[in-house]
């Protein structure tokens, strides 16, 4: 096989994005305004994880959220809480 032939272009990486349901809706929804807290931020997140849960690329998008890793809103169904959980447990894993 050349090698050439295993490179791929770097925009194939972020195909998944045009298919994610969050492209519908307006980014306030998956970002948090400044001192947004409380029980309207739970809300907001909610609503946003709801439309993660229905959406064809939730797995791609919470890959890339864990990947980078993305600081803020709601990626791939998860908040940016889970996010930093989920990351805390893998570097306890890993040391």
């Amino acid at each position: 096989m050349h090698e050439a032939s295993l490179i791929q272009p770097l925009g194939a990486e972020w195909d998944w994005q045009h298919e994610g349901l969050c492209r519908t809706r307006s980014p306030e929804l998956f970002f948090h305004p400044d001192g947004e807290r409380g029980s309207v931020k739970r809300a907001r997140e909610a609503r946003a994880i709801a439309l993660c849960q229905a959406c064809p690329v939730i797995s791609e998008c919470r890959e890339h959220a864990l990947t980078v890793p993305e600081p803020y809103g709601v990626w791939g169904g998860l908040t940016e809480e889970e996010r930093a959980e989920i990351l805390a447990l893998q570097d306890r894993r890993i040391s």
